[in-house]
C-alpha cells in the first residue's frame, strides 16, 4: 500500500509539472500579428506563409506570426501605416505602394530603369553591404517619421514588360494604347506619350474583359496565370524595365522590435533571408513552368521587348530620377548610393561572369 500511495504521489508531481510547463511555455510564446498587401490567392502570399513556417519551426514555436491576407484587418494599401500605430505588429508588402509619402520608397525596392545594371544578388548586396538596409530603416524612421524597422524578403521578379492586345514594335506603336502601369513606371509611360491607367491587380482582368484598357503589367509567368492574363490577350512581351529588380519588405513596428528577445530578433532576420533565397528558387521554376503552358495550353505568344522601347524607358527613367533628386535631396543620397555600390560590382561580373545568352543559346538555341 504504502509503495502504491509513493507511486500515485509521483504520478501527481510528474502531471503538476508537466501542466506548469506547459502554462509556462504558452505564457512565454509571443504571437506578433501581421498583413499582407496581396490576397491569399497569389504566390506573392506564399512567400509570407513560409517566412511565418520558418519562424514558428526556428523559435521552437515561442515566436509565432498571425499571417493576414490583404484587407483582413486594414486595406492592402494602408498596412504601412497601420503598423505604425500598433493596429498591426508589422506588414508583408511593396515599398513602391508608398512614392505617395516620398518618391524615395520606389529605390528600396531597386527601382525602375535597370539599378545600374546590378541584378538581385547585387541589389542585395547594396542592402547588407553598401549601406542600402541602414538607409532603408532611415528614411522610414527619420524621412517619414514612422516607428518602423524593416527587411527584404520578396524577390519579386524580373517582371515583364507586359500584356497586349495587339503586337507592338516601337514607341510609337504604344502611344494612345491605355495602359495599366502603376508608381513611378507609370510616370515613365506617361512622359512618354502613352495613357497610363493605374489600378489594382483585381480589376486589370475585368477592365481588360471590358475593352477599358488595350495592355498591362502585372508581375509575370505564374502570377499572371494566377490572375488570368492569358484568357484575354496573347502577345506578352519581356523583358521590362520597370522592375526587373524589385524587393518587398517585412515591415515591424519599433516598439514590438524592441520587445522581443536578441535570439527572436536574430530568428526573424535569417527567416527573412531564407525566405527570400529559397521561396525566389522555387519561383522562378513556377514561372518557367508557366511560360510553357501559356505558349503550348493557351496560344500566347511569348515575346521579345524591342530594343527601341527599353531603351526609351530608361533614357526617361533617366531624366525623371535626375529631376526628383534635385528636389528631393533624400532620394538623391539612395540613388548615388545605389550607382557607387554599382559602379563597382557591375563591371567586375560583366568581366567574370559569361553573358546569360552565351551559354543559352548554345545548349538551347532560339528557333530561327
Amino acid at each position: 500500500m504504502k509503495r502504491m500511495f509513493l507511486g500515485l504521489v509521483a504520478v501527481a508531481l510528474i502531471a503538476s509539472a508537466f501542466v506548469v510547463s506547459t502554462t509556462t511555455v504558452m505564457a512565454q510564446t509571443k504571437v506578433l500579428k501581421m498583413q499582407a498587401t496581396w490576397p491569399a490567392s497569389l504566390t506573392l502570399y506564399d512567400n509570407f506563409t513560409y517566412f511565418v513556417d520558418r519562424v514558428n519551426k526556428l523559435s521552437a514555436g515561442a515566436l509565432k506570426i498571425e499571417a493576414m491576407p490583404a484587407g483582413q484587418v486594414v486595406p492592402a494599401f494602408e498596412v504601412l501605416d497601420a503598423t505604425n500605430k500598433k493596429v498591426l505588429d508589422g506588414a508583408h508588402a511593396w515599398a513602391g505602394y508608398w512614392t505617395g509619402k516620398n518618391k524615395t520608397a520606389i529605390l528600396f525596392t531597386g527601382g525602375p530603369g535597370g539599378t545600374f545594371g546590378m541584378d538581385f544578388v547585387d541589389v542585395m548586396g547594396w542592402l547588407y553591404h553598401g549601406g542600402g538596409l541602414e538607409l532603408y530603416n532611415e528614411f522610414y524612421q527619420k524621412e517619414l517619421k514612422l516607428n518602423l524597422v524593416v527587411f527584404p524578403i520578396l524577390p519579386a521578379g524580373p517582371q515583364a514588360f507586359g500584356w497586349f492586345k495587339k503586337p507592338i514594335q516601337t514607341v510609337e506603336d504604344m502611344k494612345g494604347m491605355k495602359c495599366r502601369q502603376t508608381g513611378m513606371a507609370g510616370e515613365v509611360w506617361q512622359a512618354l506619350g502613352f495613357t497610363v491607367v493605374n489600378m489594382p491587380g483585381g480589376e486589370i482582368i475585368p477592365s481588360a474583359q471590358r475593352g477599358v484598357i488595350d495592355c498591362a503589367e502585372w508581375v509575370g509567368g505564374i502570377e499572371d496565370m494566377q490572375l488570368g492574363f492569358h484568357n484575354v490577350w496573347k502577345y506578352h512581351y519581356s523583358p521590362g524595365l520597370h522592375e526587373n529588380v524589385t524587393v518587398g519588405e517585412l515591415v515591424i513596428n519599433g516598439d514590438v522590435w524592441k520587445e522581443l528577445s536578441p535570439q527572436h530578433q536574430e530568428i526573424i532576420k535569417s527567416a527573412a533571408n531564407e525566405t527570400f533565397l529559397v521561396w525566389w528558387t522555387k519561383w522562378q521554376r513556377q514561372n518557367a513552368d508557366a511560360l510553357i503552358e501559356m505558349q503550348q495550353k493557351h496560344g500566347v505568344q511569348i515575346l521579345r521587348t524591342p530594343t527601341e522601347i527599353l531603351l526609351a524607358f530608361i533614357k526617361k527613367w533617366d531624366e525623371i530620377a535626375a529631376a526628383e533628386g534635385a528636389r528631393n535631396p533624400f532620394f538623391k543620397k539612395v540613388h548615388d548610393s545605389q550607382k557607387a555600390y554599382a559602379s563597382a560590382v557591375v563591371p567586375y561580373k560583366r568581366s567574370y561572369f559569361p553573358p546569360y545568352s552565351f551559354m543559352a543559346n548554345y545548349y538551347f538555341p532560339t528557333e530561327k
